[in-house]
């Protein structure tokens, strides 16, 4: 299995000529290969997460791709016709060959003005586990943890805790457009260090950079 990062929080996932692509959002300039794409799996319903025109042109290219996402994901695509499979934290769907458990419910709170939406954080084969703007915990062993590092939501020592209790093999950075490059690189440090402190190995992945599992 191979998982490649796109810009902020897209992330392909590859088994043969299989592909599950996650969270295609308004950041994402362009996937370099759309076929084999046989499901999309969308955390929550917020746009850097959920473009409408990104899901039609993957749907376009693989009409048979299933669509998966919380209710608030479903609410939101029916706008843009697009039907979406509603799942919940503690759901497993088999779409050949992955496997994907769900975990959580909520999105982050943000603000006290800002409504609480849905998320769901997935787990991809048992092995690579994504939270999406979420700070859940699977309560699994994790090989790979795609950890966020930047956003509206989230503080740096919250994120280094998160990513000391999950205690992954290996991890990497997500969530990374809302940051100059100097602050990636100063998340990233922090996140690293927490990686580390249960053996486990940190890596930076820039655009189409990729982690063999």
């Amino acid at each position: 299995m191979n998982v490649t990062k796109y810009e902020h929080s897209c992330l392909v996932v590859s088994k043969g000529s299989a592909r599950l692509v996650i969270d295609p959002g308004s950041f994402l300039a362009t996937l370099p290969e759309t076929s084999g794409v046989v499901a999309i799996v969308l955390t929550h319903e917020h746009a850097d997460h959920f473009s409408a025109d990104r899901v039609r042109e993957l749907l376009a290219a693989n009409p048979d791709a299933r669509v998966i996402g919380p209710q608030g994901v479903a609410d939101a695509a029916s706008a843009s016709d697009i039907e979406v499979e509603v799942v919940h934290g503690g759901d497993t769907v088999e779409v050949e060959p992955f496997t994907l458990r769900f975990f959580g419910e909520t999105h982050n709170v943000i603000h006290s003005s800002i409504p609480v939406i849905d998320n769901v954080g997935v787990l991809v084969d048992d092995e690579l586990f994504y939270p999406g703007d979420s700070y859940t915990e699977p309560g699994v062993e994790v090989e790979l943890l795609a950890a966020p590092v930047g956003a509206p939501w989230l503080k740096i020592g919250e994120a280094m805790d998160y990513v000391l209790a999950v205690k992954p093999r290996r991890a990497f950075p997500v969530h990374d457009m809302t940051l100059s490059v100097a602050g990636k690189k100063m998340q990233s440090d922090r996140l690293q260090w927490a990686t580390e402190q249960n053996g486990g190995e940190f890596t930076v992945l820039e655009p189409g950079e990729s982690i063999d599992l």
